[in-house]
């Protein structure tokens, strides 16, 4: 028995060498892992978005003003008194409606005086063409009283547009404003009477920045909205200022509204909205996705499991996206969060794709 247990002893120890020998392995591989896993961190859970093309309307918003189609200071062409005002303050007139009259007693008075001249002068050259057929008076003397009849005609019609003058009319059909003069005044070409706006239709004015001034054509359709109303009202561009100014660096432009509304109000503020054109191969990325640098913008791509940093271009924006003109294409799947703890070449794991 006791040389059964002293033959078994070697097989023993060698199967506890074996062992100890596995343990010790074992115990250097899980080492070796550990220190791996510990080199290696785990890839940055993130959210990404996939750029594809989109359509774009090119809109831009600016301000404007309200302006009667037609507005004019109304002022006298002569000197006189007044004698007759012939309308009220914020009445409707129609073009050519009398509005007031001058003192013209004056005038009259030399009108008729040249009419007598006239007849006068007249039966002169009469008996001097009589005469003149027998060589009783010389060329000259009847050419002369040729003349004379021609300039009393002449002074007759000066006075008669100078008579004219004294009846101010309306010079189109609108709204007068108040009234600067009274019965009785004296007024001159520098006295302003009142003012004159045509209201059934209205204009609307406004800047657009100087980018954008050669999309703006006689004829582009406009919208706008005015305060206390949510209705949406169209114009039509009528015309374009032929400089950009300085100080702002935009260019004016004004539109005529294509139908009059009892909501509109010259004077009143308006937004303006413009729908340039439609870019329909657009790259539009979620704003949160830009990191803006000193000199440029960058976004992250993710490209095999790692993070690139490309160089952007950028244009239109609106509330949540921006423009990408240059540095992505269609299929390119950009990250969204985590972007200030990223560096180039980092592991990246997407771990849900925005909308």
């Amino acid at each position: 028995m006791s040389n059964r247990n002293f033959s078994l002893r070697p097989v023993i120890n060698f199967m506890l060498l074996c062992c100890s020998t596995a343990m010790v392995i074992n115990s250097c591989q899980s080492k070796k892992n550990e220190t791996v896993m510990k080199a290696t961190p785990p890839a940055l859970k993130v959210e990404g978005f996939i750029v594809k093309q989109s359509s774009l309307s090119k809109d831009i918003d600016v301000t404007g003003s309200l302006l009667p189609y037609e507005v004019t200071e109304i002022h006298p062409e002569i000197s006189g008194l007044v004698t007759n005002i012939y309308f009220n303050e914020g009445s409707y007139v129609s073009a050519g409606k009398l509005l007031l009259t001058l003192r013209s007693d004056d005038l009259v008075a030399q009108l008729n005086k040249l009419h007598v001249q006239q007849t006068a002068a007249a039966l002169t050259v009469k008996r001097y063409a009589e005469l003149l057929k027998v060589n009783g008076v010389s060329q000259q003397e009847y050419d002369q009283n040729v003349l004379t009849v021609n300039t009393i005609q002449a002074d007759i019609a000066i006075l008669k547009t100078n008579i004219a003058k004294t009846r101010i009319v309306a010079p189109f059909s609108g709204i007068m404003g108040l009234r600067n003069i009274s019965k009785g005044a004296y007024v001159t070409p520098q006295t302003p009477i009142s003012n004159l706006r045509q209201i059934n239709r209205l204009k609307i004015e406004f800047s657009v920045p100087e980018v954008y001034s050669k999309s703006i054509r006689v004829g582009t359709p406009v919208t706008f909205t005015v305060q206390n109303s949510d209705q949406l009202f169209l114009a039509n561009v009528i015309a374009t200022e032929n400089f950009i100014e300085q100080n702002n660096r935009s260019l004016k432009v004004r539109a005529v509204i294509a139908k009059a509304d009892r909501a509109l109000t010259a004077g009143q503020f308006a937004k303006v909205n413009i729908a340039l054109d439609t870019d329909f191969s657009a790259y539009m990325i979620p704003s949160q996705a830009i990191i803006p640098k000193a000199r440029n913008k960058e976004v992250i791509v993710l490209e095999d499991g790692k993070a690139t940093f490309r160089t952007v271009t950028t244009g239109i924006r609106d509330s949540s996206s921006v423009e990408v003109k240059t540095g992505l294409k269609a299929g390119d799947t950009i990250v969204m969060t985590g972007l200030m703890t990223i560096k180039p070449g980092a592991a990246v794991a997407i771990s849900r794709i925005k909308p």
